[in-house]
């Protein structure tokens, strides 16, 4: 049985202020399964990366709730809202975020360290993932020496290597060219189907269909339908 792993129930999330206010989100009903990669697809300003920040516990939602591994977050505190980003949440990001003096191993380092994780264990972690992401070989080296798809890879490797509940990626693929953006997509599936982690890929891009589970499809704030992704579907055949 899949383990229920952020549950959001009628979110609805307002941008700006007096005649300016816009509901960026409204009633939203979204939930993340532990061994699923989702995929919420929508053009821009639809409200993904909103919807993306609430769940990852970055903005809080003016109405509705959210929980993360069964832990409300409606009456955090600031600090408690960070505990739980850091506990149960990895995220990777559009444009990788990786300090540029530092080398991919260090980069990867710097969220065990934010969690209080130091020693030789960590150095030993760190080379761990960045094997799985296929760059044991470029632990040394530096963001600038690395192509796209690579610095991609190390920010993947920093974003699992505290083994969190939830990785939560946007537009993770934009900036890439298809076959690494691919390559980056088989990464984040194999991440929620070994794991058991639950994966939400946001993006427009529909090329990307095939490697999700779920597809849930967003327009103006609003979850318009959800479909079956190719991943699932070729399961459901391979069963058959």
């Amino acid at each position: 049985m899949t383990e229920r792993i952020i549950e959001a129930r009628h979110v609805t999330k307002f941008l700006g202020a007096g005649a300016a206010q816009v509901a960026a989100l409204r009633d939203v009903d979204l939930s993340l399964d532990g061994g699923e990669l989702t995929v919420l697809l929508g053009p821009s300003g639809s409200g993904k990366t909103t919807l993306l920040s609430i769940l990852g516990c970055m903005l809080t939602p003016n109405q509705g709730t959210v929980q993360i591994c069964g832990t409300a977050t409606a009456d955090a505190s600031a600090e408690g809202l960070a505990a739980i980003r850091r506990r149960h949440i990895g995220f990777v990001f559009q444009s990788f975020h990786l300090f540029p003096t530092l080398t991919a191993a260090e980069n990867v380092l710097l969220a065990l360290d934010v969690r209080g994780e130091r020693g030789e264990q960590t150095k030993t972690k760190a080379h761990a993932v960045l094997e799985r992401v296929g760059l044991a070989h470029k632990r040394g080296a530096f963001p600038r020496e690395l192509s796209g798809g690579e610095q991609q890879r190390v920010a993947i490797a920093r974003a699992i290597v505290a083994e969190p509940s939830a990785i939560l990626a946007d537009e993770p693929t934009a900036a890439l060219d298809t076959g690494n953006g691919q390559a980056i997509m088989s990464i984040l599936a194999r991440i929620a189907h070994e794991r058991d982690r639950a994966v939400l890929v946001v993006t427009h891009d529909a090329r990307l269909h095939k490697f999700a589970d779920r597809i849930i499809h967003i327009e103006d704030g609003h979850l318009t339908r959800e479909e079956v992704g190719g991943a699932k579907r070729q399961q459901l055949r391979s069963s058959a």
